[in-house]
Protein backbone atom coordinates (compact mmCIF):
# COMPACT_ATOMS: atom_id res chain seq x y z
CA UNK A 1 0.00 0.00 0.00
CA UNK A 2 1.14 3.53 -0.81
CA UNK A 3 1.66 5.08 2.63
CA UNK A 4 2.07 8.66 1.36
CA UNK A 5 -1.23 8.36 -0.53
CA UNK A 6 -2.95 6.84 2.53
CA UNK A 7 -1.72 9.74 4.69
CA UNK A 8 -2.69 12.37 2.12
CA UNK A 9 -6.19 10.98 1.56
CA UNK A 10 -6.60 9.70 5.12
CA UNK A 11 -7.71 6.43 3.63
CA UNK A 12 -6.24 3.05 4.52
CA UNK A 13 -8.02 0.84 2.03
CA UNK A 14 -8.75 1.10 -1.66
CA UNK A 15 -11.21 -0.88 -3.75
CA UNK A 16 -8.38 -2.40 -5.77
CA UNK A 17 -4.92 -1.70 -7.12
CA UNK A 18 -6.36 0.23 -10.10
CA UNK A 19 -8.18 2.64 -7.80
CA UNK A 20 -5.06 3.12 -5.70
CA UNK A 21 -2.92 3.74 -8.80
CA UNK A 22 -5.45 6.19 -10.24
CA UNK A 23 -5.66 8.14 -6.99
CA UNK A 24 -1.87 8.14 -6.65
CA UNK A 25 -1.50 9.61 -10.16
CA UNK A 26 -4.21 12.22 -9.57
CA UNK A 27 -2.79 13.33 -6.21
CA UNK A 28 0.77 13.46 -7.57
CA UNK A 29 -0.37 15.49 -10.59
CA UNK A 30 -2.34 17.84 -8.35
CA UNK A 31 0.69 18.32 -6.11
CA UNK A 32 2.92 19.13 -9.08
CA UNK A 33 0.27 21.44 -10.57
CA UNK A 34 0.08 23.33 -7.28
CA UNK A 35 3.86 23.75 -7.35
CA UNK A 36 3.81 25.10 -10.91
CA UNK A 37 0.80 27.32 -10.10
CA UNK A 38 2.77 28.99 -7.30
CA UNK A 39 5.65 29.85 -9.65
CA UNK A 40 3.24 31.10 -12.32
CA UNK A 41 1.28 33.20 -9.81
CA UNK A 42 4.51 34.83 -8.63
CA UNK A 43 5.15 35.88 -12.25
CA UNK A 44 1.62 37.09 -13.00
CA UNK A 45 0.45 34.31 -15.31
CA UNK A 46 -1.61 31.14 -15.05
CA UNK A 47 -0.37 27.60 -15.61
CA UNK A 48 -2.33 27.49 -18.89
CA UNK A 49 -0.68 30.72 -20.02
CA UNK A 50 2.71 29.29 -19.05
CA UNK A 51 1.91 26.23 -21.14
CA UNK A 52 1.08 28.39 -24.20
CA UNK A 53 4.34 30.33 -23.76
CA UNK A 54 6.29 27.08 -23.37
CA UNK A 55 4.75 25.74 -26.58
CA UNK A 56 5.52 28.93 -28.50
CA UNK A 57 9.08 29.06 -27.15
CA UNK A 58 9.59 25.60 -28.64
CA UNK A 59 8.93 26.87 -32.17
CA UNK A 60 10.41 30.36 -31.81
CA UNK A 61 10.86 32.39 -33.98
CA UNK A 62 7.95 30.78 -35.82
CA UNK A 63 4.59 30.49 -34.12
CA UNK A 64 1.50 28.35 -34.13
CA UNK A 65 -2.16 28.84 -35.01
CA UNK A 66 -4.66 28.37 -32.18
CA UNK A 67 -5.56 24.83 -33.23
CA UNK A 68 -1.94 23.67 -33.04
CA UNK A 69 -1.53 25.28 -29.62
CA UNK A 70 -4.72 23.61 -28.41
CA UNK A 71 -3.50 20.19 -29.56
CA UNK A 72 -0.19 20.61 -27.73
CA UNK A 73 -1.60 21.79 -24.39
CA UNK A 74 -0.95 19.61 -21.36
CA UNK A 75 -4.36 20.48 -19.89
CA UNK A 76 -6.93 21.03 -22.60
CA UNK A 77 -8.10 24.65 -22.41
CA UNK A 78 -11.62 25.42 -23.62
CA UNK A 79 -10.76 28.83 -25.07
CA UNK A 80 -7.31 29.19 -26.58
CA UNK A 81 -8.35 32.49 -28.18
CA UNK A 82 -8.94 34.06 -24.77
CA UNK A 83 -5.64 32.68 -23.42
CA UNK A 84 -3.71 34.13 -26.35
CA UNK A 85 -5.63 37.43 -26.06
CA UNK A 86 -4.54 37.79 -22.43
CA UNK A 87 -0.93 36.97 -23.28
CA UNK A 88 -1.03 39.48 -26.12
CA UNK A 89 -2.45 42.16 -23.79
CA UNK A 90 0.57 41.58 -21.51
CA UNK A 91 2.95 41.86 -24.46
CA UNK A 92 4.08 38.24 -24.09
CA UNK A 93 2.69 37.10 -27.44
CA UNK A 94 2.04 38.81 -30.76
CA UNK A 95 -0.18 37.68 -33.58
CA UNK A 96 0.29 37.79 -37.30
CA UNK A 97 -1.69 36.44 -40.20
CA UNK A 98 -0.78 33.14 -41.79
CA UNK A 99 1.19 33.21 -45.04
CA UNK A 100 -0.79 30.36 -46.58
CA UNK A 101 -4.17 31.24 -45.09
CA UNK A 102 -4.83 34.92 -44.40
CA UNK A 103 -7.83 33.96 -42.23
CA UNK A 104 -5.58 32.14 -39.77
CA UNK A 105 -3.75 34.06 -37.06
CA UNK A 106 -0.38 32.82 -35.87
CA UNK A 107 0.70 33.41 -32.25
CA UNK A 108 4.40 34.08 -31.73
CA UNK A 109 6.16 34.52 -28.39
CA UNK A 110 7.74 37.96 -27.96
CA UNK A 111 11.11 38.87 -26.47
CA UNK A 112 9.24 39.85 -23.30
CA UNK A 113 7.63 36.38 -23.22
CA UNK A 114 11.01 34.70 -23.66
CA UNK A 115 12.48 36.81 -20.84
CA UNK A 116 9.60 35.88 -18.55
CA UNK A 117 10.17 32.17 -19.19
CA UNK A 118 13.90 32.64 -18.59
CA UNK A 119 13.12 34.24 -15.20
CA UNK A 120 10.71 31.45 -14.29
CA UNK A 121 12.93 28.57 -15.40
CA UNK A 122 15.38 28.52 -12.45
CA UNK A 123 12.54 28.42 -9.91
CA UNK A 124 10.71 25.67 -11.81
CA UNK A 125 13.91 23.66 -12.19
CA UNK A 126 14.77 24.07 -8.49
CA UNK A 127 11.31 22.92 -7.41
CA UNK A 128 11.35 20.01 -9.83
CA UNK A 129 14.82 18.97 -8.65
CA UNK A 130 13.70 19.19 -5.02
CA UNK A 131 10.51 17.24 -5.65
CA UNK A 132 12.30 14.49 -7.59
CA UNK A 133 15.56 14.48 -5.60
CA UNK A 134 15.03 10.98 -4.23
CA UNK A 135 14.56 9.46 -7.70
CA UNK A 136 17.42 7.84 -9.60
CA UNK A 137 17.71 8.30 -13.35
CA UNK A 138 16.35 4.76 -13.67
CA UNK A 139 13.37 5.62 -11.44
CA UNK A 140 12.63 8.68 -13.56
CA UNK A 141 12.87 6.68 -16.78
CA UNK A 142 10.51 4.07 -15.32
CA UNK A 143 8.07 6.74 -14.12
CA UNK A 144 8.09 8.30 -17.58
CA UNK A 145 7.59 4.89 -19.20
CA UNK A 146 4.65 4.06 -16.94
CA UNK A 147 3.01 7.44 -17.51
CA UNK A 148 3.47 6.89 -21.24
CA UNK A 149 1.68 3.56 -20.95
CA UNK A 150 -1.23 5.25 -19.15
CA UNK A 151 -1.41 7.89 -21.88
CA UNK A 152 -1.25 5.32 -24.70
CA UNK A 153 -3.92 3.17 -23.08
CA UNK A 154 -6.22 6.16 -22.51
CA UNK A 155 -5.74 7.36 -26.10
CA UNK A 156 -6.38 3.86 -27.44
CA UNK A 157 -9.59 3.51 -25.46
CA UNK A 158 -10.77 6.99 -26.43
CA UNK A 159 -10.09 6.22 -30.10
CA UNK A 160 -12.00 2.95 -29.79
CA UNK A 161 -14.98 4.73 -28.22
CA UNK A 162 -15.03 7.29 -31.06
CA UNK A 163 -14.89 4.51 -33.66
CA UNK A 164 -17.64 2.48 -31.98
CA UNK A 165 -20.02 4.85 -30.16
CA UNK A 166 -22.55 3.31 -27.80
CA UNK A 167 -26.00 2.97 -29.29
Amino acid sequence: MNEALSRRLRQTQFADSRQEALLALLVAASTLNTMVDAVCDAHGITRSQYNVLRILRGVHPQGHPRREIAERMIDRAPDITRLVDRLQAQGLVKRSWGKDDQRQSIAVITAKGLKLLARMQPKLEAQTASCLADFSDGDLAELSRLCGLVLESAESHASSRRAHPAT
